[in-house]
């Protein structure tokens, strides 16, 4: 009798710790792999119904599957903070339906990694955003969320795991270095994520991201800098006074032209310059990480041109 007492209570332990170290997202992976089946059926539907189906659509006679597809791969990685104070907080955020928010992976301050959605389909992590021509980057992005308050510096560790999920998505879809991006490169104005500590200039060492050649913008020089007021010169419209571009580029390719336009450089970055203002504030995010709301100074002027060349 002792010993079947001995016996109930070990296997009530013993469920008692089953119970304790079971998944907490089991229900809602449950709701994730019934989801996932309803997009599955939907993809494996023939492509052209029966001409019985009330379509106004003038049909051919026969129905004709090709034999030459595959699934859409993303293209682009937007890299995100959560704002939030622990993974565990941003789990339970991206497993409630009225937030209406997700991403295809979280990594943690202590590295760990959550895959939280198949990276072949929509995550809701872009919002509304522009870069480039494409105005639709959930469509065609991988979302990446770093456990980040939005003011403390990266861990180590998580930008550890950071490169190696991102090793994994740049050999799987080949994704081009210039298509690793910021949640605040696509939203000027309205997000600020990752924050001013992220290193961008690290990842694009990397094979992330494009930064500007450092050694080149030392030696850049701004129209002010190079070109001194003429002495010669015998009033403010005297040819003396006049400068001729075409020129000036093959002469002193190390001086940036006069008609460097600043919104067009943005453009052709990526930016959407609708907002200039937010623009800048954007560039100056990724690329200069100081003085985020101040205007562009000679130096910022100088970088934004090499960016705009490689970018080119």
């Amino acid at each position: 009798m002792r010993r079947g007492f001995t016996l109930l209570n070990t296997f009530l332990v013993l469920l008692v710790l089953a119970s304790c170290t079971s998944n907490p997202y089991s229900k809602t992976n449950r709701v994730y792999k019934k989801q996932a089946k309803v997009y599955t059926k939907q993809l494996s539907k023939f492509p052209l119904p029966e001409k019985s189906d009330g379509s106004a659509l003038d049909y051919g006679e026969y129905r004709a599957g090709t034999t030459n597809f595959n699934l859409r791969q993303p293209n682009y990685v937007v890299i995100h903070h959560t704002a939030q104070d622990s993974v565990e907080q941003t789990l339970k955020t991206f497993t409630l339906t009225r937030t209406q928010v997700s991403s295809h992976y979280v990594i943690g301050r202590d590295g760990d990694v959550y895959h939280m959605l198949n990276d072949y389909f929509r995550g809701w992590h872009g919002g509304v955003g522009k870069w480039g021509n494409n105005s639709d980057l959930n469509s065609s992005s991988i979302g990446i969320e770093l456990d980040n308050n939005g003011f403390e510096e990266f861990s180590e560790v998580q930008i550890q795991s950071l490169l190696a999920v991102l090793n994994k998505l740049k050999e799987d879809y080949k994704i081009p270095a210039e298509n690793f991006i910021g949640h605040s490169d696509i939203a000027p104005g309205r997000k600020v994520d990752p924050n001013a500590t992220f290193p961008w200039k690290s990842l694009a060492e990397e094979g992330y991201g494009l930064w500007y050649d450092e050694e080149e913008v030392k030696n850049l020089k701004t129209q002010a800098e190079f070109f001194k007021p003429n002495p010669m010169a015998i009033a403010n419209n005297s040819i003396f006074t006049q400068r001729i571009p075409v020129l000036d580029k093959i002469l002193f390719p190390e001086v940036i032209p006069a008609t460097f336009d600043v919104e067009m450089a943005l453009r052709i970055i990526g930016f959407d310059t609708s907002n200039m203002d937010a623009a800048l504030q954007s560039f100056k995010l990724h690329f200069i990480q100081e003085d985020i709301q101040s205007p562009l100074n000679g130096n910022d002027l100088k970088t934004l041109y090499n960016l705009y060349q490689k970018y080119l």
